[in-house]
């Protein structure tokens, strides 16, 4: 089979696509004929091996898992003898958190893994573009701020994989919803449902005189501190990127005040329920996928070019078949 492999951390150019034996599924896992496949600043961390806690989970000196990728949807080639809740021939989408191997024309994994059935109304690279944003936002803002109608959240990063899938979910929930992007991007963010957009190259939001409920900063650009003044009595802040500052944050917001500070790792958090949820709600048309561009396996390295540029526009997705 044909596989996107790196076998050191550095630049898009460590990437190479080549042929790989074809995986055997165990007696507890399923193998999967993938379709498409998401790329994300998540993988372009795991490439270059920064931060340096990635290196510490997933190999010092070199990748552990040679072939990247985590977001994958295709279909099931094989079963092993123990897997009971999926068959040969399902349409499926799902996650590969700790191994990786969805950048690759096959990968087997256990039936247990975070996998759902594709509503058949949904392509291959909407289901997954969706699964790539919205798994992390809904756990976010339903599970973690617990977002209520009425409320008034503000998403920064608002364009981007997560943000996007934010502002959809926050308008299902109910909450008025403000996004913050760039120029180029402000009607897009306008059609996903935001009630105001803040164009963050001629205003930011930290220096203006409204309040919210929730900031939730999709791509950790800010800080606790900088959106604090404009958090509403009880307001809380949440960001997707793990850092020093948001870990000091929220032990101090723990021991004073009544605002707070919040992170969570979304990935490790997602199951079969949660990724029905998603597929139910993009069959109801109540997310709708948002995608940039999609590159062919062999343009591994241009696609990683564009991710690292910072500019993309919801989901990148890698098309395997």
């Amino acid at each position: 089979m044909k596989a996107v492999v790196a076998t050191a951390y550095g630049a898009p150019e460590v990437y190479t696509v080549e042929d790989r034996e074809k995986p055997t599924p165990k007696p507890d896992e399923v193998l999967i004929k993938v379709h498409s496949a998401s790329i994300t600043p998540s993988d372009a961390a795991f490439r270059k091996g920064d931060p340096f806690i990635v290196k510490l989970i997933y190999g010092l000196n070199k990748p552990r898992h040679e072939i990247p990728g985590v977001e994958f949807a295709g279909i099931i080639e094989a079963v092993g003898h123990e897997v009971s809740n999926f068959n040969i021939g399902d349409e499926i989408f799902g996650m590969s958190p700790n191994t990786f191997g969805a950048h690759a024309e096959y990968v087997t994994l256990p039936s247990t893994v975070p996998m759902a059935h594709k509503p058949e109304s949904i392509k291959f690279e909407e289901i997954v573009g969706i699964l790539d944003g919205a798994a992390t936002a809904m756990t976010f803002l339903r599970d973690v701020a617990k977002l209520q109608s009425g409320q008034t959240i503000l998403i920064n990063g608002a364009s981007g994989a997560v943000g996007s899938y934010g502002i959809q979910l926050a308008k299902y929930f109910g909450a008025h919803v403000t996004g913050v992007c760039s120029g180029r991007n402000v009607e897009l963010v306008k059609s996903l449902g935001a009630d105001r957009v803040i164009d963050y190259t001629q205003q930011d939001f930290t220096n203006m005189s409204d309040t919210y409920d929730v900031i939730f900063d999709a791509v950790g650009k800010s800080t606790y501190d900088k959106c604090e003044p404009v958090l509403t009595q009880n307001g809380i802040y949440m960001t997707t990127v793990p850092s020093l500052g948001i870990v000091w944050a929220f032990i101090k917001t723990s021991l004073f005040g009544n605002k707070s500070a919040k992170f969570t790792t979304a990935g490790l958090k997602q199951n079969h329920d949660s990724l029905k949820t998603l597929a139910d709600l993009a069959e109801a048309g109540v997310l709708k996928a948002v995608i940039d561009r999609c590159y062919p396996m062999e343009e591994i390295v241009d696609a990683h070019h564009y991710i690292d540029t910072e500019r993309k526009r919801g989901n990148v997705v890698l098309k395997i078949v």
